[in-house]
């Protein structure tokens, strides 16, 4: 069973009674059909009666869902021919970023990403998706290659934050995400990004200078967690859902605030649902950019890029 979020309990336990009437029918021959029916009626409306009114505190749960598709399902569902490559050339190979060539359409693509485990042992290995500073050079290694050979480059954002420890402080981690933000400006072919979970801070940051950005519908993107952001507000991290609902971090905030190009529509309850038809959505995102960036020259894909960030935080007073 998927893991429970709090909101969901009464539908949970709605669906628990549905099928322990299905199992008394099987077990005592008492036809239950007309209230089962009732029932199933009852929890598909209160379905989406808790999914259209979601806060942003639960989307925050949904993104952060244990069950969330990563970076690595996601390529096994949206391209074909991928070669994970490894290793900054530096220090090392940093398991919380994944990336390599794959081929979209037919069309060879670099594709990078945040990586996080699907279960305790590989969230241990991969440093639950926070990358040290190698993780960051590796992404950029592969932004060159990808900008030698002319191939797009779609990048997918889901990271709490860059891992804050002190050996990523020892080697570079600031200066690692400020080279990678400096030089995805500059990069002449087109670069996708799209949020599929938490969009944390300049870890995301470091992922996410792109032509065009997307978001999940229920993934967030802030410059702090909300934990984080309780904790310096009000010295209490208990506070998070306070922050989570006042942070402006839902995908409606960045496409209202012109941070990003579109929403994707993810499955009732989440992208964990359904990750065929997520990614399903996730190929039509990126398919609608390429057609439209890869009608750019190079010029204009580097003058589209810094026109976008420039204009973020730009606002025309109305008074």
């Amino acid at each position: 069973m998927a893991s429970e979020l709090s909101f969901e309990k009464p539908l949970i336990e709605l669906r628990k009674k549905i099928e322990e009437l299905k199992r008394f029918i099987d077990t005592e021959e008492i036809d239950f059909s007309d209230e089962i029916k009732e029932l199933e009626k009852k929890a598909e409306k209160l379905e989406k009666e808790i999914y259209s009114s979601l806060t942003p505190w639960n989307k925050t749960q949904i993104a952060r869902h244990p069950e969330r598709p990563t970076t690595l399902q996601y390529i096994e569902h949206i391209f074909s021919d991928f070669i994970e490559l490894h290793g900054d050339r530096q220090y090392g190979d940093d398991p919380a970023i994944v990336g390599g060539i794959a081929k979209f359409n037919g069309t060879p693509v670099t594709v990078i990403g945040h990586q996080k485990g699907r279960d305790t042992k590989e969230n241990i290995r991969r440093n639950f998706g926070m990358p040290h500073p190698e993780g960051y050079r590796k992404a950029l290694r592969l932004m060159y290659q990808a900008d030698k050979f002319k191939r797009p480059i779609i990048c997918f954002i889901d990271t709490a934050g860059a891992y804050p420890g002190v050996e990523a402080e020892e080697r570079g981690q600031s200066e690692a995400i400020a080279r990678n933000l400096r030089e995805m400006a500059s990069l002449k072919v087109p670069l996708i990004c799209i949020v599929t979970g938490e969009g944390g801070s300049g870890g995301a940051l470091a992922l996410g200078i792109g032509n065009h950005i997307h978001m999940l519908e229920n993934a967030i993107y802030s410059v702090i967690s909300p934990e984080g952001a309780a904790a310096l507000l009000w010295k209490d991290a208990s506070m998070a859902e306070k922050a989570a609902n006042t942070m402006k971090i839902t995908s409606e905030d960045a496409l209202e605030f012109g941070i990003i190009e579109s929403i994707i529509p993810e499955p009732l309850g989440g992208a964990h649902k359904d990750i065929k038809l997520q990614s399903l959505e996730i190929k039509m995102a990126i398919e609608k950019s390429l057609k439209e960036l890869q009608s750019l020259n190079e010029e204009q894909l580097v003058e589209q890029r810094y026109q976008k960030f420039r204009k973020i935080g730009k606002f025309i007073s109305v008074l």
